[in-house]
């Protein structure tokens, strides 16, 4: 199975002190009151720390600046440190070829289908990228690896996408850090991507900083033709639905023969295949979602604990919400009697249908290889089936690769998987019909 700070600047006027000193003790008091771990680490409940609103800097770009590493800000920031390496202990990889055979067969020939590996811990980025089975022949494959290539684009420009990967390798110090989210300011978020500023546009202030620190990379995104840059397709949150992401690769990004984009083309059947990333954001906060508005990424994955000398410091160590129990009995329970259970049930029921979709999808891949072989159909007859395909495989796997197997939006999934079950089946009734 698939599992997987800001500092809130306040200004003060006369007239509103004695509301701020009143918000300030409600925040101690859920701090001292909320239960403790096992590990005797105390969780804040949510909106004592995030009020899900504070608008995130944007990074400047061409302005002379290092990266700081996470070891730079060690002395001055101990715990928070501490919390971030602890980040080692997530270092379990499944391999999902052996899990979901079917990948194989859906993936084929993209560097997907011969070496994939669940994600872990982001302490391991850059051993992960440089071991993968998958070559890597530019640059942008650094993307959300190391803050030290998401400089070198800020410092350099696009061209940097295009830069040699193995060039880049000699530059990069560390996997995703400080600087991936807060530049070299301590306490202030700040994306460091400026394809997420260009893909939210007039919508910038209308999500949270603290969902936009971990939205600059947990998206779905491609590399442009001809420039290789990273870019997500949309340009405001209404145009982050599926079925916007999806016209945007069949109908706006074409080719010189209007043909849609594609990340890959299935050798034996000739359909151009959409590679869909991880879209937690898209889900999280899409249509359909109970607690977008209401929590953020860093709440639930996060959290803010006792320094044990009276006062807090936003975690870094990233676990499912399902493992933090101070947080679940402190937040969770008020409305959920039994979350574990819940979501474990909704993940199993989500696997299983995510399967049964990937065994038909691989049997329409198969049948429609076998009908290009033998030149059953004509071109027209083909065109059609494989335009269903490429939908449906879509809509399959932007639920398969996002991580959080329905928890984020269980209804946006549902649809997903609604789509891409009725478009499998759809195109294998046109092999009967034809």
């Amino acid at each position: 199975m698939k599992r997987d700070k800001e500092k809130l600047k306040k200004l003060y006027d006369t007239i509103g002190i004695c509301c701020g000193v009143l918000v300030v003790l409600i925040g101690i008091l859920s701090v001292v009151l909320a239960p403790k771990d096992p590990a005797g680490m105390v969780y804040a409940v949510a909106g004592a720390e995030h009020k899900g609103k504070a608008v995130a800097k944007q990074v400047e770009t061409m302005s002379g600046v290092t990266v700081m590493h996470a070891a730079d800000w060690e002395k001055d920031y101990p715990e928070i440190y501490a919390s971030l390496m602890k980040n080692q202990e997530n270092d379990e990889i499944e391999d999902y070829l052996k899990s979901y055979p079917q990948l194989i067969t859906l993936y084929e020939p993209y560097g997907f289908s011969k070496a994939y590996g669940s994600a872990r811990g982001h302490f391991y980025d850059v051993d992960d990228i440089l071991e993968t089975g998958r070559p890597h022949a530019l640059a942008q494959c650094w993307t959300c690896k190391t803050p030290d290539f998401t400089n070198l684009v800020n410092e350099t420009g696009p061209e940097a996408y295009q830069y040699d990967f193995e060039d880049v390798k000699e530059l990069v110090d560390e996997g995703i850090s400080c600087y991936s989210c807060h530049a070299n300011t301590p306490g202030e978020i700040t994306v460091t991507h400026t394809y997420v500023v260009e893909a939210l546009g007039a919508d910038w202030d209308k999500v949270s900083a603290a969902d936009l620190a971990c939205g600059q990379c947990h998206v779905e995104y491609f590399f442009y033709p001809g420039t290789g840059v990273t870019t997500l397709p949309r340009t405001d949150l209404e145009t982050m639905h599926p079925d916007a992401i999806l016209d945007y690769f069949n109908n706006q990004l074409v080719d010189e023969n209007g043909l849609g984009f594609a990340d890959y083309t299935n050798p034996r059947t000739g359909v151009r295949q959409i590679k869909v990333q991880h879209p937690e954001f898209e889900t999280f906060l899409g249509e359909g979602t109970v607690h977008g508005g209401t929590y953020t990424c860093a709440d639930c994955h996060m959290g803010t604990v006792a320094d044990g000398k009276g006062g807090t410091y936003p975690n870094h160590y990233l676990t499912s919400p399902l493992e933090n129990q101070g947080l679940i009995d402190a937040e969770c329970s008020s409305c959920h009697a039994d979350l574990v259970t819940q979501i474990h049930e909704l993940q199993e029921k989500v696997d299983t249908r995510t399967t049964e979709i990937s065994d038909l999808l691989v049997d329409l891949t198969e049948t429609l290889a076998k009908a290009v072989e033998r030149g059953e159909y004509t071109d027209e007859e083909l065109d059609a089936i494989r335009a269903l395909a490429r939908d449906a495989q879509f809509y399959w796997d932007f639920v398969f690769v996002e991580n959080s197997e329905g928890a984020h939006n269980s209804k946006l999934t549902e649809y997903c998987l609604d789509q891409a079950e009725t478009l499998t089946n759809e195109a294998l009734g046109m092999f009967k019909s034809i």
